[in-house]
């Protein structure tokens, strides 16, 4: 049987992650095996909390392809993490077990070539400790991978930030053709690869119904132009105000909609769809997915969050 797991890392162990995990493995029959990289007493703790039962099948990552792996238990790569209870506050205290659990998979993702990689939230303030924007640019950088981008896939539609966790007075200084370029090449690029057709792609101005008062308009001056240049290979058009694109008459034109910075596309692609949305980073050597949600500290151990994300980005691996 040809080795082709989901490749899966808890991220933060204080929070709903593991819930939602449980839930998704009860809901879901997939055919690729499910491999986690997380810690066994963690597990066994949590599922005795949330009440979640299956058993525990304990790998040996040094020779993983000698198992015939399947989804009948829960196949684990154990990293020791020293937890007395189920839950606790998010602190620096998880970071070693979070890089270890990251290191292993990436190196396994490397030396098995794995293609499908699915990783918990962590929580940028004590994880990343400000070296990194994002998990996205953490993945990014452990691969040498200049050239990424977040997507927030809907098969409906589907929306992409030029800049990502950037406050908002440093945007304007990253909008240039050169980012918006190489945002729709990758998105061009991914959706003819897993859906085989050229996406309509719906630009975004930066400023308030693509105006400004300033002596300088980025719409005018940069956007505009990288469109018109873009035309030439790519199904492109714009730049379009925010506070109209996203009306249903608007945005049914599009299959993906490249918005300039964070909060402009991701607050209305989580209003119209909630958790039925899956961050998938383009440009890396696999497809790395995680649910569109963070750790979610103040739902923790109480059972109630939604599965539907991370339901998402599994179906979705299991069938590319």
């Amino acid at each position: 049987m040809k080795f082709d797991p989901i490749l899966i890392v808890t991220g933060e162990p204080n929070s709903i992650f593991l819930e939602i995990l449980f839930k998704s493995l009860k809901k879901i029959r997939i055919k690729k095996p499910i491999i986690l990289v997380s810690s066994y007493k963690l597990l066994k703790l949590q599922m005795k909390k949330l009440n979640y039962k299956k058993n525990i099948k304990v790998l040996d990552y040094k020779n993983i392809k000698k198992y015939n792996l399947d989804n009948n238990s829960i196949n684990l790569i154990n990293i020791e993490y020293k937890a007395t209870k189920a839950f606790d506050k998010i602190s620096k205290k998880s970071n070693k077990f979070i890089n270890e659990c990251f290191d292993l998979a990436f190196e396994l993702i490397k030396k098995e070539n794995i293609k499908r990689f699915i990783n918990g939230p962590i929580s940028k303030k004590t994880f990343l400790d400000n070296k990194f924007l994002g998990i996205t640019e953490y993945i990014s950088n452990y691969f040498s991978e200049k050239k990424t981008c977040m997507l927030i896939f809907n098969k409906k539609l589907s929306v992409c930030p030029v800049t990502t966790h950037l406050p908002l007075n440093l945007v304007s200084k990253q909008i240039n053709k050169k980012n918006i370029s190489q945002k729709v090449f990758l998105i061009d690029t991914f959706y003819k690869k897993k859906f085989g057709f050229k996406p309509k792609i719906g630009v975004l101005g930066l400023n308030p119904h693509c105006e400004s008062i300033h002596k300088f308009n980025e719409d005018e001056k940069i956007i505009k132009p990288a469109i018109k240049y873009l035309k030439k290979k790519f199904r492109i058009s714009g730049p379009y105000p925010a506070d109209t694109i996203f009306l249903k008459r608007n945005r049914k034109n599009f299959n993906v909609i490249l918005g300039m910075y964070h909060d402009q596309v991701l607050t209305p692609i989580k209003t119209l769809y909630e958790y039925d949305a899956i961050n998938i980073t383009l440009g890396l050597p696999f497809t790395r997915i995680s649910p569109d949600h963070g750790p979610n500290e103040r739902m923790m151990g109480k059972n109630l969050s939604n599965p539907l994300s991370l339901i998402q980005a599994i179906r979705f691996l299991d069938k590319n």
